[in-house]
């Protein structure tokens, strides 16, 4: 069957690229990946997607959107902002058989839950994931703020979690890679470590040189798979766990105690209270915080909020 699926021949990517006079924009972050050694790569790490439905985020050229649909999806959705990628993606269309559904939107802004509703079957949140997997070489400048998007998606079920554990399967600069696999102690531990590790198991699949990407950019990028929890590490509310997690970062070097400060402004007995209850040093910096500590923060952040919201409204 799977065989069956494969694209008949096709102009290469670069051919296609001097035919209709194609080029990465740098505003749009844009790098392509030609090397269908290394987007076969990439939809191997994604796991089996044989009778998917295959979501790419920002196809381009379609290098990539070749891969996924070589790998036997039933539907691949494709997310492209770039209009200048049209005749290229349809050209990949026509020949998918009817696989390949094209949306030139904005994928921050995108309805993954109406696109994909007919397609995908939902599940639970304790089963396995469903049969939908998103998939991207996505541009350096949208891959923080998308992925934070996702993350506050994920406790409200919504978007592509609407369906179930989504699993995604994406490109990051090698530097945001770093900062989201950071464990504690690393320099590179951030916001984002921590708000991703408590709300997914995540698998780096594998790094790539900048020499792979046309244009070649200054940086590495790295691939990683991102499994949802069924039991986030920390039981708290989205907002209040990034407005406790944001602030202490916003002091990198200096101890907690500091960035403690701004949670409660103009309230000094509310922070001494604030580590007295939680039990967790004052004196640590915020990239030596483990998981444990930030729960037992926030825990104790929210319960003094909530206490002085009783005497306030009492």
């Amino acid at each position: 069957i799977t065989a069956m699926k494969r694209l008949p021949p096709l102009p290469t990517i670069a051919d296609l690229i001097r035919l209709y006079g194609l080029s990465a924009k740098s505003q749009l972050s844009q790098n392509f990946l030609l090397d269908l050694n290394i987007t076969d790569k990439l939809v191997r790490s994604a796991g089996n997607l044989t009778g998917c439905v295959a979501c790419e985020v920002g196809p381009g050229p379609g290098a990539l959107t070749r891969s996924i649909l070589n790998a036997g999806p039933a539907t691949v959705i494709a997310i492209e902002k770039d209009r200048r990628f049209q005749p290229s993606l349809e050209l990949l269309a026509e020949a998918s058989g009817g696989r390949l559904k094209l949306h030139y939107d904005d994928v921050l802004t995108f309805d993954f839950e109406k696109a994909c509703d007919q397609h995908v079957s939902r599940k639970t949140w304790e089963e396995d994931p469903p049969n939908l997997h998103i998939l991207g070489n996505l541009p350096f400048n949208i891959s923080i703020p998308l992925l934070l998007q996702w993350l506050s998606l994920i406790p409200k079920r919504q978007g592509p979690f609407h369906f179930g554990r989504t699993q995604l399967t994406l490109t990051f600069q090698k530097e945001v890679a770093d900062r989201i696999m950071a464990a504690p102690d690393h320099p590179q531990r951030s916001r984002l470590s921590i708000m991703a590790q408590h709300l997914c198991d995540i698998k780096l699949c594998f790094n790539m040189p900048g020499a792979v990407f046309v244009p070649r950019p200054k940086v590495d990028a790295t691939v990683l798979k991102f499994t949802p929890l069924i039991v986030p590490k920390i039981d708290m509310e989205y907002n209040i766990l990034e407005t406790v997690v944001k602030t202490l970062f916003q002091y990198r070097r200096k101890i907690i105690r500091k960035g403690a400060s701004l949670l409660f402004p103009g309230q000094p007995d509310r922070v001494v209270e604030l580590f007295r209850l939680s039990g967790v040093d004052e004196t640590l910096r915020p990239q030596q915080l483990t998981l444990e500590h930030f729960k037992d923060l926030t825990f104790c952040y929210r319960t003094i909020l909530g206490n002085l919201s009783s005497v306030t409204t009492s």
